[in-house]
């Protein structure tokens, strides 16, 4: 299979193409890394946390890179590594992400993390993808977005303002490098049972963990969404929905989304 393969949907699978999955030492990011290495991918794994890369990286036959998927360093490090493991880097999966909680309030610290994080990420490391896959015309970049990205996250500003962010760039992306065999998909679950799920506490027992689904759900819904060349990826179907109502019935929205806020308060969970 030739390196621009993934591009066309009739293609099918995976196999062959060198993809990169950061945060990918737990949670949705080892899913998918597993996900596609089943699929015959070639996979580097990377995650801050290196026995964890590590351990991914040889359950699923891939190529431990540990480090910091955010910092400009750090991404032209990883870039550099994947481009001597795998030749060519046909597909990045911008999954690394961070939830600090907390409103207006929030310490600069947190904003900061999470605007790093959750949105430069991607944005340098399109930067350094963008040359090869335009000279290419193909490449392939997923945003793991959350279903905050298209909606909001009650208990945590910095997340909901940084995943619309992410969400925002992964338009633009889409909207600008389409016609060039650049294609974008962005993933907008809504709870899933990660760790990330878990130290949200009440309010993600409340909220998000009643429909919660496990990581390699999310990761087969994904690789079908990639086959099928869909932009915007929801493995919980009725984010759809609720994004129509955001979009289209505003007051509405907004007074749906205080209600649960005052029911969060009064049930202390925020």
């Amino acid at each position: 299979m030739t390196a621009g393969a993934l591009a066309d949907p009739s293609a099918g699978a995976f196999a062959g193409q060198g993809v990169v999955v950061t945060g990918a030492g737990r949670g949705i990011g080892a899913a998918l890394a597993r996900a596609f290495a089943a699929a015959g991918a070639r996979v580097v794994v990377n995650d801050l946390d290196a026995a964890a890369a590590h351990a991914v990286a040889q359950e699923c036959g891939g190529t431990a890179l540990p480090g910091d998927a955010a910092s400009a360093e750090g991404l032209a490090a990883l870039v550099g590594g994947s481009r001597e493991a795998l030749g060519e880097i046909d597909l990045w999966c911008a999954n690394a992400g961070v939830a600090p909680s907390g409103g207006a309030d929030a310490p600069a610290s947190a904003w900061t993390l999470a605007w790093e994080v959750n949105v430069l990420a991607h944005v340098r490391a399109a930067e350094l993808l963008l040359p090869r896959w335009l000279e290419r015309g193909t490449g392939r970049f997923l945003a793991t977005v959350s279903a905050a990205g298209l909606l909001t996250s009650l208990g945590s500003a910095p997340y909901a303002v940084s995943k619309h962010g992410a969400l925002a760039f992964a338009e633009w992306l889409s909207a600008t490098y389409r016609h060039r065999g650049v294609r974008v998909h962005a993933l907008c679950p809504q709870g899933v049972r990660t760790d990330m799920l878990a130290s949200t506490g009440a309010l993600g027992e409340l909220m998000l963990a009643p429909n919660a689904l496990e990581p390699e759900d999310v990761a087969a819904t994904t690789l079908a969404a990639l086959r099928e060349e869909r932009f915007l990826i929801l493995p919980h179907p009725e984010v759809a929905e609720y994004y129509r109502v955001r979009a289209t019935e505003p007051e509405r929205w907004i007074g749906g989304m205080n209600r649960l806020q005052r029911q969060l308060e009064a049930g202390g969970a925020l």
